[in-house]
């Protein structure tokens, strides 16, 4: 006998008709973990209180793993597992013998990253000026924020569930440094660092104050998702995949790469 998709999402998976639809493989590592001598650290002078957003690794649970495990797709989209933790399914002996399957929507599975780079130059934040041309003495030019910076990143092509994409990206990247990765960052108004850059007499000086970013590109796998019910058993089946090639700007939080510069007029 074979149950309509309704009776049986009703009857014995009503957690996936309930559940919120919010919005793998190994890389192949580029990503340069040293930092240069020019790039510091602004974490504790920083008037803008950054939040830290740490990347959520989240567990499947039993039932979770064991319908990702029946994928011949690798399954990494935190957010179809998080529908599935928050899913439940307790077939009723009088279950024996049915079949059905439920359609949980078209999602990206997967994202391999196929190449990381650091930009210590994305985005120019601030230029501090110290004109020394009429000076008898050496002077002294710090760095000082004179302006509130948001930098963002995102994807650089539109692509389906941007959301889920932007966190499989930087989860990857993620795992390949210990610097603090995010989406968007603020440098605030008056940020400022002790270094100091000498600036000669019948000289101008120029600090070049910018915000760095990892640069990443990549292949996102999507598909078509099925829960196939056939008696007790359950298992996932993803059909039409695709893929699509994919990259993204993701900023470094709390860090400021200097360029100085002296020039005579």
């Amino acid at each position: 006998m074979f149950l309509t998709i309704v009776f049986i999402a009703t009857i014995m998976f009503p957690g996936v008709l309930l559940a919120k639809d919010e919005k793998t493989e190994d890389k192949e590592d580029s990503t340069n973990n040293s930092i240069p001598n020019h790039v510091l650290n602004i974490s504790k002078e920083n008037t803008y209180p950054n939040t830290k957003k740490d990347q959520t690794y989240l567990e499947p649970n039993d039932l979770a793993k064991e319908l990702i495990d029946s994928s011949e797709v690798k399954v990494e989209n935190p957010e179809f597992i998080k529908m599935l933790n928050e899913s439940s399914l307790n077939p009723s002996k009088l279950a024996f013998g049915y079949r059905g399957e439920i359609y949980l929507g078209h999602w990206p599975l997967n994202y391999k990253s196929d190449e990381s780079s650091m930009n210590w130059e994305y985005q120019e934040i601030n230029v501090n000026v110290l004109n020394n041309l009429g000076g008898d003495e050496k002077k002294s030019l710090n760095y000082v924020q004179e302006k509130e910076k948001r930098i963002k990143g995102g994807l650089t092509s539109k692509t389906e569930r941007a959301n889920d994409v932007k966190k499989m990206i930087q989860m990857k990247a993620q795992s390949s440094t210990d610097l603090p990765l995010s989406f968007e960052t603020v440098v605030g108004t008056g940020t400022k660092k002790d270094q100091t850059y000498g600036v000669p007499s019948k000289k101008v000086g120029y600090l070049h104050a910018f915000a760095p970013a990892l640069n990443e590109k990549g292949v996102v796998t999507y598909g078509e998702v099925y829960l196939i019910l056939k008696g007790s058993k359950k298992r996932l089946e993803i059909r039409n995949v695709t893929k699509q090639g994919i990259g993204a700007w993701i900023p470094i939080q709390d860090h400021v790469s200097f360029s100085f510069q002296l020039k005579s007029n």
